[in-house]
């Protein structure tokens, strides 16, 4: 199949860590590969954020990704980006009337937004991943939420429009309810891990005496990384390892790292917490099994991809109980849930996993078990593999349909909205 996909502020070749750098990147430039893998001619599209990116990469065998010149060459926070996105769509459309896709796939809200428009007039059907609904992230952020105004309604419809929602766990399809979408137009296929990466087995960090907690991805308030400094306080003896963020030299000129050293000082544990600054992804897993567990409690998350390499690693994961980490850690078997925002439930369910060393074993194992049964790539591009081929064979029917003057079937059926 010849498959397209659009990620308009998260390119698959972006350095990790930032704020707007982290889960989208790492799953559209997976998924890409293994879809490539296995046998698909698959493009991605994202913004021109450089003047000197060529036009076209090889990211992979059968997989290039297409730098889009749509507003100036230079990074723009994610939330800034509507205003480019008719060009983006634009672009979209002129490549695609040269190259027909058989699927689309969006990545993002304004990705769809996108994708939408290019493909009206061309009938190519579309698939929807929204890795993070505004309805979520206002209910949580609220006056922090920085999306733009028109995400309110545009973002529902996309959803609508879409011909199909791939949705990253169960929870986002109950919240997809709300935009009128049919919980049988959405399916749910998670992310994957790179289980040759992440794995029990391989180096290990260095490290010392003390039971090591682990905190790692982006450096932003929501992640929770103050939550966890907050229960170092009570969790006598353990050290608290954060990575992410910067690299480590510009640590100290990053408001948010600035702010969780104070809160460290505050509650007397600035001894005890060692922030590395960004980790190349590569060194990840060496960091995971170095820790004894690894505490990732956001406010909110869509999906989560730290519990579930942390479990490939063999490593407890304690996961605040939202979103994605009710489908990927179950409480008490592969991993121990907390309620967000919660230090001193976190610090409770930290020393239960600190002070049974037999216990911690047999999480670590289980959670390896599940990991690597559930979350490979391979099986995840298996999966959308399927979601397209349905959707390139629903679309084609409809057009011979069409053609013969019978009726036009859809995947979304009645709840996919006029485009206009």
């Amino acid at each position: 199949m010849i498959i397209h996909m659009v990620s308009e502020h998260a390119s698959p070749l972006a350095v990790l860590g930032g704020a707007d750098a982290g889960g989208q990147n790492v799953h559209v430039a997976a998924l890409a590969t293994a879809l490539g893998a296995r046998g698909h001619q698959v493009t991605v599209h994202t913004r021109r954020d450089a003047p000197d990116l060529p036009d076209r990469v090889r990211l992979a065998p059968g997989v290039v990704v297409e730098h889009v010149p749509a507003g100036p060459p230079r990074p723009i926070p994610k939330d800034e980006l509507l205003p480019h996105m008719p060009r983006f769509a634009e672009w979209l459309g002129r490549r695609w009337l040269s190259e027909r896709p058989d699927v689309v796939h969006a990545h993002f809200w304004m990705s769809g937004y996108a994708a939408l428009a290019a493909a009206r007039d061309l009938d190519v059907p579309v698939a929807q991943t929204f890795h993070a609904l505004g309805s979520v992230k206002r209910r949580y952020q609220r006056e922090a939420d920085t999306s733009p105004p028109e995400r309110r309604w545009l973002e529902p419809r996309v959803a609508r429009e879409a011909d199909v929602v791939i949705a990253t766990c169960s929870s986002e399809v109950q919240e997809l309810c709300a935009y009128r979408v049919h919980p049988d137009s959405a399916v749910v296929i998670p992310c994957g891990v790179d289980l040759e990466l992440f794995r029990p087995r391989g180096p290990v960090a260095p490290r010392g005496d003390r039971p090591r907690v682990l905190s790692i991805g982006r450096m932003v308030p929501r992640k929770g990384i103050d939550t966890v400094i907050a229960a170092l306080a009570a969790v006598p003896g353990a050290e608290l390892v954060v990575a992410g963020g910067p690299a480590l030299p510009e640590l100290d000129g990053d408001a948010e790292a600035r702010r969780l050293r104070a809160l460290a000082a505050e509650y007397g544990v600035a001894d005890r917490v060692v922030f590395t600054g960004r980790v190349p992804h590569e060194e990840a897993p060496a960091l995971m099994r170095s820790a004894d567990v690894v505490a990732s409690v956001p406010w909110y998350e869509p999906f989560g991809m730290v519990p579930v390499e942390a479990m490939a690693c063999g490593t407890p994961v304690v996961a605040s109980a939202v979103g994605g980490h009710l489908d990927t850690v179950i409480d008490g078997v592969t991993g121990l849930h907390a309620p967000p925002r919660d230090p001193a439930a976190l610090a409770g369910r930290l020393r239960e996993v600190l002070g049974d060393e037999r216990w911690r074993s047999r999480l670590g194992r289980t959670g390896a078990r599940r990991a690597h049964a559930l979350y490979s790539w391979d099986r995840i591009a298996a999966t959308t593999e399927s979601v397209y081929e349905r959707l390139a064979g629903l679309r084609a029917g409809a057009a011979v349909a069409g053609r013969a003057g019978g009726p036009a079937g859809g995947l979304v059926g009645s709840t996919k909205g006029a485009r206009s």
